[in-house]
């Protein structure tokens, strides 16, 4: 029962923060907000999930919390998946790879960088 209640609270933060992000518009009609969105949640899920102090010294349900909440509400897509399929409906072919490329190479470098920096701090 705590465990779900720390997922609802942590999806309204991060959808929330998610929302915020939204606003960043950048040039032309590239989904800037829903890039950094995921590839920063990419990089915050891998390292928060498997950095040690969090492990050791968070209860299972505030890492739930943080990682399906959190993380979750803040990461979308559903959302990424639409703006791709808009722009390549839109012969924006060029952008809509660029957009792909980005998510995808750019989402499993940072996972890997979290998971990385996440595993110095326990060799520490």
């Amino acid at each position: 029962m705590m465990q779900g209640i720390w997922v609802l609270i942590g999806g309204a933060v991060g959808s929330l923060a998610r929302y915020s992000l939204s606003f960043i518009h950048g040039i032309g009609l590239f989904p800037y907000g829903t890039l950094f969105a995921n590839l920063i949640g990419c990089f915050l899920l891998s390292f928060l999930i498997n950095l040690p102090l969090i492990k050791v010294s968070l209860p299972q349900s505030l890492r739930v919390g943080v990682g399906t909440g959190v993380i979750g509400g803040f990461t979308t897509f559903s959302t990424f998946s639409l703006e791709l399929a808009q722009l390549l409906n839109q012969s924006k072919f060029s952008l809509g790879f660029l957009y792909l490329f980005v998510s995808i190479i750019g989402g499993l470098f940072l996972s890997w960088l979290g998971l990385l920096l996440a595993n110095r701090q326990e060799a520490k």
